[in-house]
């Protein structure tokens, strides 16, 4: 510090490398509807341009007929099944079951600060607060903008332009819309009970991207790399959710999810239950059920996840251990210092999701195919309509 303050001839440096960025909206194809189950393709065909798909946004708008309903937090991304982004034609990053694979994600990785940002995009993670239809005319409007990079892992890690070639995002409607709502019953003037509905009709839907403009020197370095035909390596981390629809009513579970390729083998794991949340527009699909579990072990082929047992107790309120877990992502995923979104309690209350950290794997696991397992046990039985994801 005392150095620095004697440097009276250090020159200011500023950088001109880009000359604008300019956000331009894409739009899918003329004949494409939005209607449950519909494919939307929103394609970018200029291939003379620079893209920078990370900063880039969702925008959706629509109106919905609604009774006694509202949007649940993160409710915009469960009106998609899918989500997959392509690169000449290439698949580099697909997403199954938007809403829940985002929201815990979000859970996860987002601070207080970080949900007053994506408000804008329906996070309101408040109990009580949700987001509330704008009512005109006996119609309901709503709009949002959706930052890519909280959908698409490619999007989040890889904080580059994209050089000279065709981009594509797909998207799949849902199949229902009734996990992005939360509505209850009312009684009426007569005393008959008046049931919670919606009806969702999306308008339109922009891929708002940044274009950007650099130097001429710069553009001349990125003309070289093209014309030279370099490899460009995109290093990212996917995030593949997998679901058991019906959990055997047991105290003891196995599961096995899946064997991969050391290329896909899993960094993070994380486990978290639904009890009869699915398409219950009485329930909120972004909330999760602890469902008594006392213990999960993680498997890579014979290698297990954590060491010892967490030895839970839910009655109890035994359950330090899966918060610590979890106040550690950030650290470790982000290399930051860790703003968890939850307090205990409300972890415990909303969001209780197991974190298991596999970064670190022994030369067992470094070579050949990996089957992933988990085993968990609860002190009780598994409720009906439960399932797990993972």
């Amino acid at each position: 510090m005392a150095g620095n303050i004697l440097q009276v001839r250090e020159q200011i440096y500023s950088d001109e490398s880009i000359n604008k960025i300019e956000i331009h909206p894409h739009l899918p194809y003329a004949n494409s509807s939005f209607k449950s189950n519909d494919e939307i393709r929103i394609p970018i065909q200029h291939q003379d341009i620079y893209t920078y798909p990370s900063n880039s946004t969702l925008y959706i708008e629509g109106e919905a007929t609604a009774l006694n309903t509202q949007f649940i937090n993160n409710g915009f991304s469960f009106l998609f099944d899918e989500i997959r982004y392509e690169i000449g034609g290439v698949e580099i990053d697909r997403v199954k079951n938007v809403g829940i694979t985002s929201t815990i994600k979000g859970y996860l990785s987002y601070s207080d600060c970080d949900i007053k940002m994506l408000t804008n995009a329906g996070w309101v993670v408040k109990a009580g607060s949700l987001l509330s239809l704008k009512e005109d005319s006996g119609k309901f409007y709503f709009n949002a903008c959706i930052p890519l990079k909280s959908l698409l892992g490619f999007v989040e890690d890889y904080n580059k332009i994209i050089l000279n070639v065709k981009k594509e995002l797909i998207l799949i409607r849902s199949r229902t819309d009734l996990n992005a709502v939360l509505g209850k019953a009312t009684t009426g003037a007569d005393k008959t009970t008046v049931e919670p509905t919606v009806d969702i009709n999306i308008k339109k839907i922009q891929w708002r991207v940044p274009y950007v403009f650099p130097s001429d020197e710069e553009k001349l370095s990125l003309l070289k790399v093209i014309e030279k035909n370099r490899s460009i390596y995109i290093n990212f981390r996917a995030w593949e959710l997998f679901e058991y629809p019906l959990l055997p009513k047991s105290t003891r579970n196995t599961w096995n999810v899946k064997t991969t390729t050391q290329l896909e083998k899993p960094r993070y794991v994380i486990l978290c239950f639904q009890t009869g949340r699915l398409n219950n527009i009485k329930k909120t699909m972004s909330e999760f059920d602890m469902c008594d579990v006392t213990n999960v072990k993680l498997y890579l082929n014979s290698e297990c996840y954590p060491y010892d047992d967490m030895n839970l107790d839910p009655s109890k309120d035994q359950l330090a251990i899966i918060y610590e877990m979890y106040s550690k992502f950030q650290e470790s995923y982000y290399f930051k210092k860790g703003e968890p979104l939850f307090s205990y309690a409300d972890f415990i209350k909303f969001s209780p999701l197991i974190v298991i950290d596999c970064t670190r794997q022994n030369e067992s696991i470094k070579s050949g195919p990996v089957d992933i397992r988990l085993e968990f046990e609860s002190k009780k039985e598994i409720p009906d309509k439960t399932t797990a994801y993972c």
